[in-house]
């Protein structure tokens, strides 16, 4: 199913994706998913782009994309977010998007990163 398929929910597709990575990017997501819950009950799940877990409140908040190194989440609107606690290190050089690349043994800062959920929905929300 994490293939990129349409069967199932786009839930069951993201509990897919976290159960077929059986290592620490497994982890982290399954750990990212669940702040972006905690921040914000009413988000929506997605499954995008032949494979991408996304989070969703009036718009995009943020993806969780899986790679050999890095566990990258962007937030579709990240450029116009405060980033006090300076978590973006990734994808600065847009206008638009900002990125957390998470690696294994990496800490993540939650209480910042529910802000930044906060603060992206809050965005979207106009």
């Amino acid at each position: 199913m994490a293939d990129g398929s349409t069967d199932g929910s786009p839930s069951d597709l993201i509990d897919a994706r976290i159960a077929e990575l059986d290592d620490w990017r497994g982890e982290t997501l399954a750990r990212i998913r669940a702040l972006v819950r905690e921040a914000d009950p009413e988000v929506v799940e997605a499954w995008k782009w032949r494979g991408v877990p996304t989070w969703e409140h009036d718009g995009i908040i943020c993806t969780g994309e899986t790679y050999k190194q890095v566990v990258k989440t962007t937030f579709a609107k990240g450029a116009s977010l405060p980033d006090p606690a300076g978590l973006f290190n990734s994808s600065l050089e847009g206008n638009t998007r900002r990125a957390i690349d998470f690696r294994a043994g990496e800490a993540i800062d939650e209480a910042a990163f529910k802000d930044l959920v906060r603060a992206a929905v809050a965005l979207n929300r106009g």
